[in-house]
């Protein structure tokens, strides 16, 4: 049996949706997509660079994995085969370089991984105990044990090859080269940018899509870092970091970032907009306990874990803790970073 499916995912809506195609039935069901080389294949049918982990049942548990990189208009196998006929679990990212926050896809199933590389890990009940953080992934029922095919898609469908050519034009346009339409389609336009970048890199006319995306997204990402929040550690202490902001109507605080001595991190990777932004840090003193922000009077609530909290008051209620948070200086050109030195903690817990 073979069937393709699609269900805007409530999180991603109006960005991705997915479809599905099972064993040697791919090629009937989308003639765009290639047919499984067996085990779990993920296509992705976007303008984006994604990022997936998936979820299988093993033993008395589930499994998940992370994370599997998908070119526009790319394939690859997540779980190599046989597989199990059964319900499966599907979460997805877009890569960092992409401007104006990750997009994800997901579900209501919530299950554990590791935000910071790959990793396999067997679900636990609480995954900051583990220093994991938790996602919601989708199920997705595999039909056939020699092969399964799902594919990532946009609202505006592409096949395989205008999503490769939707794919080079959005990282284009990041990475400040090009600023034309998304549209999968290689006009006058798109290869003149196309051939600037070449040129002003010292690379092939021949150079493979494959390879031109890897460049891009590299270069979108270094772009990237010219915007957003960054937290930097300069005492000699490990710090332990979150922030606070406007969002939409209300507030958000979100955490932890662990700064070690002399690290820095990317709190939020898009341009900042003109309003107040704040942090919180809690370090670790020389006898273990804590040393805390001083000049810190602005009210947010934190979580043991990690943390993404909408709102700001009755943090109790929630089962989270109330704190002050410190504000800081407004964003430049929607940049800033925040440098955390000695000075600014106090004398710490007796």
């Amino acid at each position: 049996m073979s069937f393709r499916a699609l269900a805007v995912a409530g999180l991603l809506a109006p960005l991705l949706a997915f479809g599905a195609a099972g064993g040697a039935g791919a090629q009937e069901a989308s003639a765009d997509l290639p047919e499984s080389p067996g085990g779990w294949q993920l296509c992705n049918q976007t303008s984006y660079v994604i990022e997936a982990a998936t979820g299988h049942y093993e033993g008395q548990g589930v499994t998940v994995e992370g994370w599997t990189r998908l070119r526009p208009g790319g394939c690859a196998v997540a779980l190599e085969g046989p597989l199990e006929p059964g319900v499966h679990y599907l979460f997805a990212r877009s890569s960092s370089a992409h401007r104006g926050g990750r997009k994800v896809w997901g579900g209501e199933s919530a299950y554990c991984v590791d935000t910071t590389g790959s990793f396999s890990v067997e679900s636990p009940a609480d995954c900051s105990s583990m220093g994991l953080a938790a996602r919601k992934f989708r199920p997705v029922l595999i039909e056939a044990a020699g092969g399964w095919t799902t594919s990532f898609t946009e609202l505006d469908e592409y096949d395989l090859e205008k999503a490769t050519a939707a794919g080079v034009q959005r990282l284009l346009n990041e990475a400040e080269v090009y600023e034309g339409n998304i549209d999968g389609y290689i006009g006058r336009r798109t290869r003149a940018a196309i051939g600037e970048f070449l040129a002003e890199n010292d690379l092939s006319a021949e150079t493979s899509d494959a390879d031109l995306i890897d460049l891009l997204e590299q270069i979108a990402r270094e772009k990237g870092r010219e915007v957003g929040l960054t937290l930097c550690n300069r005492t000699h202490e490990r710090i332990w970091a979150a922030i606070a902001r406007r969002k939409g109507e209300g507030w958000e605080s979100r955490g932890w970032w662990q700064l070690e001595s002399g690290g820095c991190a990317r709190a939020i990777d898009d341009a900042l907009l003109a309003t107040p932004h704040f942090v919180f840090a809690e370090m670790e003193g020389d006898e273990g306990g804590l040393r805390h922000l001083k000049g810190a009077s602005d009210a947010f609530c934190v979580a043991r874990g990690r943390f993404a909290i909408a709102g700001r008051t009755d943090c109790e209620a929630s089962a989270y803790r109330t704190v002050n948070f410190k504000g800081t200086a407004p964003a430049a050109g929607g940049k800033l970073t925040y440098e955390f030195f000695e000075r600014d903690f106090d004398e710490g817990e007796r």
